[in-house]
């Protein structure tokens, strides 16, 4: 995955709100719903992304807050989650020509947003094909539609501007996700982690191919630690069966308190996360519960899973 763009959604998507908190009119935007709902099949997102995440903003305040990005502790960044109900972006591999694309719902100030990029030489008002309005920065090529209630947002690497909403129907959300995340405040699937987890398996001395074909992960603010929950989808019970053998295998060589988060056997930490309990095969899947973790761990564990 293209690990440094992935640092970018944070500061674009402040970037865009702050504009919002200066000054904000309604905006022409796509026909969509308001919310994204609990049993939707699709979420209005491009396909092709390595990585979709999903966020109560208000419920998910202490894991948003503890991402290793900087602008995250920005006054404006605060502002921005005060004021946002639900997140869900996409972040894409460079080879797609797209950095990150985001669709938020919130209570946002909506008064003369329009004026103040009128009045902008950075923003271009282009008309979307299917007959929206949005703008366009060229210096960071960053699409952006919005209104009093949505925003919808895309970056790019070619410099040209991009309708920030998806085409319809959007992205089509995996089998089990939806149950998987229910009452989850962050939710998340990786839909290629075969390199991820060779990666986190190969730093801890246990290299090989894993044909993992999905990975969901849930997190849970416990107090001031955090709880994580992770499925790992095969294409068949075979291969999950063979792969608990992996993880079973690395169990037996890790020890089941975590190491520091300043420990350089990154991958060794991890992997003493990830099999603090005794993983569960279900049928082609196989279910992880990690130990309570610092913010510190989960800030290593997020870089990994999401390769922020």
């Amino acid at each position: 995955m293209a690990g440094k763009y992935k640092k970018s959604i944070i500061p674009y998507f402040l970037i865009i709100f702050v504009t919002m908190f200066l000054s904000c009119k309604t905006v022409s935007m796509p026909d969509t719903a308001d919310v994204l709902r609990d049993d939707a099949t699709y979420a209005p997102l491009d396909t092709g992304a390595d990585v979709y995440l999903f966020a109560h903003a208000k419920e998910a305040r202490s894991i948003i807050e503890i991402l290793p990005v900087r602008e995250l502790k920005d006054k404006q960044a605060k502002m921005m989650l005060d004021r946002t109900n639900f997140i869900t972006a996409a972040v894409f591999p460079e080879k797609s020509g797209k950095r990150f694309q985001l669709a938020a719902w919130g209570r946002y100030p909506a008064s003369n947003a329009a004026t103040a990029l009128n009045s902008n030489k950075g923003w271009e008002k282009i008309k979307a094909q299917t007959g929206y309005e949005y703008w366009y920065a060229k210096s960071n090529s960053l699409s952006l539609a919005l209104n009093n209630r949505q925003a919808f947002i895309i970056s790019t690497l070619n410099r040209k501007p991009a309708e920030p909403a998806a085409s319809a129907p959007g992205m089509e959300i995996p089998e089990g996700f939806n149950e998987f995340r229910k009452r989850a405040p962050f939710s998340c699937w990786v839909d290629n982690p075969a390199p991820v987890l060779l990666k986190i398996l190969s730093e801890a001395g246990f290299p090989g191919r894993f044909p993992v074909q999905k990975l969901f992960f849930n997190l849970y603010p416990e107090k001031d630690k955090f709880e994580a929950i992770i499925k790992l989808q095969f294409e068949n019970i075979t291969q999950a069966r063979a792969f608990a053998a992996v993880l079973g295998l690395a169990g037996a060589f890790v020890s089941r308190e975590p190491e520091p988060a300043s420990s350089k056997k990154t991958g060794m930490m991890i992997v003493s996360i990830l099999l603090a309990n005794a993983p569960i095969q279900n049928g082609a899947a196989i279910d992880l519960k990690t130990a309570a973790l610092t913010a510190d761990e989960l800030a290593v564990l997020l870089n990994y899973l999401l390769d922020i």
